[in-house]
């Protein structure tokens, strides 16, 4: 019996978790891939940088991938792609500032790989295999947004990629409703929706908002106004520059990455820079404080961000001074609020006056609340729902609205990373999961960091290291002296170096106990034990213990 060919959807990051976005539809021998994004590690996530998707599912399947279709330039739908194009090279399909952001990522990386990059504007498609996608303009928080009809063999599937109703967009493009309201009449298989403001009730509130404050705030600052951003934040940017003009104040950009983002949107247009308004560094201190805007990076306290080193004054061009006023223009990354909070602290004692987004309005955030994802869904009318881009619990509550607006609860799917939903026009259901890994990117290492490393970098920072050091005779294989004992985390006090001193000297006794002539007793698991007992009934603690044995 013939059996129809299924539509798969593989999520490979972005649910269950902010962050990494990237997602699989396959259909018989033709694949494509949505979004390629990293995420911020976690406090637990111990000097790792990024967070990448695990690819391994397509590596026996590179020659099938027909290319990556990007909805917006944002880190958590780009970010990955200087590491998955290195593994696979395929062509990329985002709009045009877009593939200015990679661009400018893939240089940032030195990437080796000549990216094939296509610029695809709003309301045009491509054919991917047996894939056609069209790209439509929704509102987010960056210019050049798009969600993605995607016509496959087995129905329409509607992706929205981020999104929110704004009807005053800074752009002036707003979503396309009409054109949506279109795909619902046609009649629409699937509907990936984002979730990450599922939670929130009514309405996102419009850009307009954090333009007044920004007016209000220059206007009313007698000393310099730093405003800090994701240097992907074009719009903000371009809100900034509006009210610096309007206020009689130059405009610096600091940072690179906020000063090589800035020069390419303005390149392709993206930003409307008036003239005289942007100013070389160099010129800065030849102004009035309240003549004077910097723009910077910094809003999640990175270290080594721009804000943060002008801050520590480790930036040799410009130090954040008493009378400053300080725009933390962003909310915190989940994970990165103690930074947020530690960079505020810092600021105020420095004497500047602070707004972020608890205090005043001067943020608002990209994703629709609920009663814009049910309205997107009213529009679309979807056969099948499967909730996307948040943590479980916003796929939860995105769920039920789904179930509100009268979605049938078994046409709606709750998928975790890894799982395969398989779908055709009259059939859907969840067949299996493929197993995938966070893939952790420390420095110049990619994916050589596992669960382990972590765990051992975890009891380091809570408990500290002690290293053994055993010399044995190299003919009879006996100990030579007392072992030498290095702490470094662990115990720093006057009491330690008795402390220390006493463990030589009870690892010497077990030592001298193990039997036989030779060092077949003496190993890095009796060590490990004999000291592990040891520090605990003194201290409490399981410093992690290493062993180090030669021979002399």
């Amino acid at each position: 019996m013939f059996t129809k060919p299924k539509l798969k959807i593989i999520p490979l990051g972005g649910l269950g978790e902010i962050g990494k976005n990237m997602t699989v539809m396959e259909y018989e021998d033709d694949i494509i891939i949505v979004d390629a994004g990293l995420m911020f590690p976690g406090e637990e996530m111990l000097g790792i940088d990024l967070v990448i998707p695990d690819i391994s599912y397509l590596e026996d399947k590179k020659d099938k991938v027909r290319g990556i279709v990007i909805t917006h330039g944002h880190e958590d739908h780009i970010g990955a792609l200087p590491y998955i194009l290195s593994q696979i090279n395929v062509p990329v399909y985002a709009t045009k500032l877009t593939q200015g952001l990679i661009s400018v990522k893939l240089k940032e990386h030195r990437t080796r790989v000549e990216a094939k990059l296509h610029v695809v504007p709003p309301g045009e498609q491509v054919i991917l295999g047996k894939f056609r996608v069209e790209f439509f303009p929704v509102c987010h928080s960056i210019p050049d947004s798009t969600g993605l009809i995607i016509y496959t063999p087995a129905g329409i599937v509607v992706h929205s990629g981020d999104f929110k109703l704004d009807y005053t967009p800074v752009d002036g493009k707003p979503t396309d409703l009409v054109r949506l309201a279109q795909l619902g009449a046609q009649g629409v298989m699937l509907l990936l929706s984002d979730s990450t403001y599922a939670e929130l009730p009514g309405y996102t509130p419009s850009e307009m908002v954090v333009g007044e404050s920004l007016d209000r705030i220059m206007a009313e600052s007698a000393g310099r106004v730093i405003v800090t951003t994701f240097s992907s934040l074009i719009s903000r940017v371009q809100q900034v520059i509006n009210s610096a003009a309007k206020y009689g104040r130059r405009v610096f950009i600091v940072g690179r990455s906020m000063n090589d983002t800035s020069h390419m949107a303005m390149d392709l247009g993206y930003l409307n820079v008036p003239e005289g308004i942007l100013g070389r560094i160099e010129e800065l201190h030849g102004l009035p404080h309240n003549k004077v805007c910097l723009i910077t990076t910094g809003s999640q306290g990175e270290p080594t961000s721009a804000l943060v080193r002008m801050l520590n004054r480790d930036n040799r061009q410009v130090h954040v001074i008493k009378g400053d006023t300080v725009i933390l223009s962003a909310t915190p990354v989940p994970g990165n609020e103690a930074l947020v909070n530690r960079t505020v602290d810092t600021l105020f004692k420095r004497g500047a006056e602070v707004f972020y987004d608890r205090v005043a309005p001067v943020h608002v955030h990209g994703h629709a609340s609920q009663e814009e994802l049910k309205l997107l869904m009213n529009l679309v009318r979807p056969k099948y729902f499967v909730p996307v881009h948040g943590e479980y619990r916003h796929l939860t509550f995105h769920a039920k609205l789904a179930e509100a607006v009268g979605i049938p609860k078994e046409n709606i799917f709750i998928l975790g990373d890894g799982d395969i939903l398989e779908i055709s026009s009259d059939s859907a259901r969840i067949t299996g999961k493929i197993n995938i890994e966070d893939i952790y990117v420390d420095g110049l290492s990619v994916g050589d960091i596992g669960d382990l490393e972590l765990h051992n970098r975890r009891i380091m920072s809570r408990d500290g290291i002690v290293v053994a050091i055993i010399a044995l005779n190299k003919d009879t294989g006996k100990p030579v002296g007392l072992p030498d004992i290095v702490s470094r985390g662990f115990v720093d006090s006057v009491e330690a170096k008795d402390l220390l001193e006493k463990s030589r000297h009870i690892l010497a006794g077990a030592m001298g106990t193990t039997g036989g002539n030779g060092s077949e007793g003496i190993n890095n698991v009796n060590i490990r034990e004999t000291l592990k007992n040891f520090f605990y009934e003194q201290t409490h603690r399981h410093p992690m213990i290493l062993p180090v044995i030669f021979k002399v």
